[in-house]
């Protein structure tokens, strides 16, 4: 990403916690994924929402309006306080447990309804896993249901 798209991204999310009156100061930091625009605020809760569903809202917005502006931009990552940070190491160990049972057993395992976000770091996360195997049903749904399976020829299916 350029930085004349980070610090547009960084502008429109301003802007929208302003419309908001929402104090907060956004920092740009680099990650392993890409840009994030890391939010501080003493209104965090806010911010995140329940389950963090406002700050994919966020994302989701900015995302799009960015897109606008620039059409071949990539994803921006918005987080608040490190609470996705926090919230995707817990789940990618979730996620580990979960793929460790299906491989012992056999049983396929269907996560709860992600959103596009999370379901593509389901699929990264077990990409390189040679026993299992993800799967996101078809359609335009905002929260889909993954499921994880042992593949075929796994001696425990």
């Amino acid at each position: 990403m350029t930085h004349e798209e980070t610090e547009a991204a960084a502008k429109i999310l301003d802007t929208m916690l302003g419309h908001l009156e929402l104090p907060a100061s956004i920092e740009i930091e680099e990650t392993g994924d890409g840009a994030c625009l890391q939010i501080r605020s003493t209104e965090s809760p806010s911010i995140i929402g329940r389950d963090g569903d406002r700050l994919d809202d966020f994302q989701y917005l900015v995302n799009r309006i960015l897109r606008r502006k620039f059409p071949k931009a990539e994803r921006i990552k918005v987080d608040c306080e490190h609470f996705r940070s926090i919230r995707e190491d817990r789940m990618a160990g979730e996620i580990r447990e979960i793929a460790a049972r299906v491989k012992a057993t056999g049983k396929p395992h269907q996560l709860r309804p992600l959103n596009a976000y999370y379901r593509r770091l389901v699929h990264n996360l077990l990409v390189d896993e040679p026993e299992i195997t993800t799967h996101s049903p078809e359609g335009g749904d905002r929260l889909k249901r993954i499921t994880i399976s042992a593949k075929s020829g796994n001696p425990a299916s």
